[in-house]
């Protein structure tokens, strides 16, 4: 598999993390921040309510950007929502940190899928995509554990700060690794396409 897969899975590990992470930290940012157990628990609801806010407007964006710049574009936004998130001073702050780095989830997994697919042959594109998506599936298995642990030993501030290292991690794996290529045209980029094509099609197989 192509060294590009194992960036995407990195960047899905932080996503995956960074979604799930509050609930193990809620006693924390409560005390912190002066508020109540539920009240903490919006976060959870801001971070989903960002999901849903800013999927659909930035997958059409991806529409107009190649693949390789979105996927950056996004890990930008995902840093950016949890460094604020890291750096907040109040409870409100911590909000805008959240729904801003949630924008960057529902299109990520939707680039992201695509971009594994292309950068393989026809018969591995299942493997390709399910290789990104482990990075999902270890965010619950071993992210959220021990971003839980960090988050009680040495304060909820240092689950974030270790986050944003991950999607920095991410970040420059994708920009070394996943080849840039121009969007497909359109109905005549498939998989049909004659092997002279294929190259203009965006293509990685002969």
């Amino acid at each position: 598999m192509p060294l590009a897969l194992f960036a995407l899975a990195i960047s899905a590990f932080g996503i995956g993390t960074t979604e799930f992470i509050i609930n193990g930290l809620l006693p924390e940012l409560a005390a912190d921040f002066g508020v109540t157990i539920p009240a903490a628990g919006l976060l959870v609801s801001g971070y989903a309510l960002g999901v849903a806010v800013g999927g659909p407007p930035l997958t059409m964006l991806g529409g107009r950007l190649s693949r390789k710049t979105m996927l950056l574009a996004l890990m930008v936004l995902f840093i950016a929502g949890n460094l604020l998130s890291a750096l907040a001073p109040s409870y409100g702050v911590l909000m805008v940190g959240r729904f801003l780095a949630a924008f960057a989830h529902g299109a990520y997994f939707g680039v992201g899928s695509v971009v594994a697919a292309d950068l393989v042959a026809p018969q591995k594109r299942a493997s390709a995509i399910a290789l990104m998506f482990t990075g999902l599936t270890l965010a619950n298995v071993l992210g959220v554990p021990l971003g839980t642990w960090i988050g009680q030993a040495f304060g909820w501030r240092a689950t974030f700060w270790v986050v944003v290292a991950i999607g920095v991690a991410g970040l420059a794996g994708v920009l070394a690794l996943v080849p840039h290529r121009p969007r497909p045209s359109g109905a005549a980029c498939s998989a049909s396409s004659p092997r002279s094509a294929r190259p203009a099609c965006g293509w990685p197989w002969p």
